[in-house]
């Protein structure tokens, strides 16, 4: 008997999925790690805006569910997880996968690093993504640029830096490749989550910070413990960062499903960036009239400093890393090949000083 009510409710099950709407057939139901919280300008806010506009272009049919940092997995472990497939996806940034593999790094931030369109230009038809791919595809996960942002500030410091020997010595939260940077120069660098400077920057783990802009930063309220706030952001001149989707659930989208997520990411780029630079003037002004922030900029000699630092820093690398070395050699073959284009249309107006 009991065989027979299995046979009697496989047989109905059949027939169900049979009878099922083409529709119905094609719900997707995702898992979207971020690294960075729903309140985190642009960073956390993009992907609640990405989440939501998968899910309007689909009707529903398609939902990218967005989840808090340390919801899911910890901040900054989006790789293992899409890899392993226990999500679907993950909201990141190559910067936080550098222990892995160094040469990630390259497709985040380069100090020293190009313009927004001379970037793009290397990574989407130069080469750089196809590096990039190549890289995560070794460990089933498909990688799909999805935001970008402007110019960041160079850190945050308690006292002013008039001579960079003052850096020796200091423990600093800092990203990426100009980490490496002020290694060079003395600093113990440490690289820490969003929400796990400010409570570092108070009890004294580390002395300085740096994070992302003035729009973020001030949200962290990095202004509370230190009021020195410097520029340029030699070391990230332009932020990229991407969607991780684990390979085997990428592959088993409908092809109109990838269309709306690589298209959708091209949108979430453009509105990132643009928003990032709306909002950053107003972000400086809020900060220096309501919360005494000394907006100061590293004299000539200081950003030569760093930029000596991290020549130092590419040659050394390159020799220890082939990998590294693949990656720059093409990120700075594509850089001397637009050198030709880019220095002649170079426009430095003065009647905005």
């Amino acid at each position: 008997m009991r065989f027979v009510k299995t046979l009697a409710l496989t047989a109905f099950a059949a027939a169900v999925a049979l009878s099922a709407t083409p529709a119905e057939a094609q719900k997707v139901r995702w898992k979207l790690h971020s690294a960075w919280g729903s309140a985190v300008p642009h960073l956390g806010t993009s992907a609640v805006r990405y989440s939501e506009n998968i899910s309007r272009m689909t009707g529903g049919d398609f939902n990218m569910k967005f989840f808090e940092p340390g919801a899911l997995i910890p901040a900054n472990e989006g790789f293992d997880a899409t890899s392993k497939g226990s999500i679907e996806a993950a909201w990141t940034t190559a910067g936080y996968d550098v222990g892995k593999y160094p040469a990630l790094a390259f497709f985040t931030a380069v100090p020293f690093g190009p313009s927004m369109g001379e970037y793009f230009a290397w990574k989407k038809f130069g080469g750089g993504d196809d590096l990039e791919q190549e890289i995560y595809g070794q460990h089933g996960v498909k990688k799909i640029d999805c935001f970008a942002i402007g110019p960041e500030t160079s850190g945050w410091f308690k006292t002013e830096i008039k001579d960079l020997d003052q850096l020796r010595g200091l423990k600093m939260r800092f990203f990426g490749l100009g980490a490496r940077v002020m290694q060079k120069l003395g600093v113990s660098t440490q690289l820490l989550a969003g929400g796990d400077i400010f409570p570092a920057l108070e009890k004294g783990v580390i002395d300085a910070t740096e994070f992302s802009m003035p729009a973020m930063d001030i949200k962290y309220g990095f202004y509370q413990i230190a009021k020195n706030n410097y520029f340029p952001g030699w070391h990230q001149q332009v932020s990229v960062s991407h969607l991780l989707i684990n390979m085997e659930k990428w592959n088993a989208l409908p092809d109109k499903y990838r269309a709306i997520v690589e298209i959708a990411c091209g949108e979430s780029i453009h509105n990132t960036y643009a928003e990032t630079e709306y909002v950053n003037p107003f972000a400086m002004v809020e900060m220096g009239e309501k919360y005494g922030v000394q907006t100061r900029r590293w004299t000539d000699d200081q950003i030569a400093a760093f930029e000596k630092a991290w020549l130092e820093v590419l040659e050394e690398d390159s020799k220890a890393d082939p990998l590294f070395k693949k990656v720059a050699d093409s990120y700075l073959g594509f850089r001397k090949i637009y050198s030709k284009w880019g220095d002649a249309q170079s426009l430095k107006p003065t009647y905005l000083k």
